[in-house]
């Protein structure tokens, strides 16, 4: 059984017909990459997952349990968790402060201590910074702070949006390197990323949207092998 499955999902904004039937699976322990062009349907898809839109048709099912009765904060309950386009980070709340807020599903204040003291090995740069204003941090830092907030629900599934987005070349490698090293703990990742490249040199496994509907899913090497691909998303003729 597959952890996540997404099955003929039809998603809609108003009359936009956004996901046309869409079909992704996702197993533990799996890195999965969702690339395409703007507009495709990536974006549309994590909102789907994560509850913050509804499919009008379709299901998905995470753990053997449908989602769709679900509202988008009780599936971080679940264990799934968010990192969004833009990185949306308090700007007026400091580093811990927005590190606390991804932590509402926690019942235990041992539990987000721990979960804190792991954000911050894995971002040593937010330790330095823990009590500076998330809005005076860079853009790297940002989406350094968005990350760790997503885990600090120690998710077992992890939705991560356009990650590099706006950064550097030397930090978005630096923030690929972290995803690996958060997949190699055990937390299964579902990324969406316009460096289609660099994402599949990641992944396990991928799909292509194409105006809301899936034209090829494959390992991630032969997705870098597919001459359409390469020619589409990579920048090689």
């Amino acid at each position: 059984m597959s952890m996540l499955t997404v099955e003929n999902a039809h998603t809609y904004y108003g009359n936009i017909h956004a996901l046309k039937g869409i079909n992704i699976t996702i197993e533990k322990g799996e890195i999965v990459t969702l690339i395409g062009g703007n507009g495709a349907g990536k974006t549309t898809t994590l909102r789907t997952i994560s509850g913050l839109l509804k499919p009008r048709e379709g299901d998905i099912t995470y753990e053997d349990e449908s989602l769709l009765k679900y509202k988008a904060h009780e599936i971080v309950y679940k264990g799934i968790s968010m990192v969004p386009e833009g990185r949306g980070v308090f700007a007026r709340l400091t580093v811990t402060e927005n590190l606390e807020m991804g932590a509402y599903s926690l019942s235990n204040k041992q539990d987000m201590g721990n979960n804190m003291e792991r954000v911050f090995n894995l971002f040593p740069r937010l330790k330095e910074r823990r009590s500076q204003l998330a809005g005076t941090l860079s853009g790297g830092e940002q989406q350094m702070l968005a990350t760790g907030r997503a885990l600090m629900a120690d998710p077992r599934l992890l939705l991560m949006d356009e990650p590099s987005m706006g950064l550097a070349p030397v930090l978005v490698e630096l923030i690929f390197e972290t995803i690996e090293q958060i997949n190699k703990t055990g937390v299964t990742i579902l990324l969406v990323e316009q460096n289609a490249l660099m994402a599949l040199s990641i992944a396990h496994r991928g799909y292509v949207l194409q105006t809301g509907e899936i034209v090829i899913s494959d390992t991630a090497q032969n997705l870098k092998d597919n001459p359409t691909v390469q020619k589409a998303y990579l920048g090689m003729e």
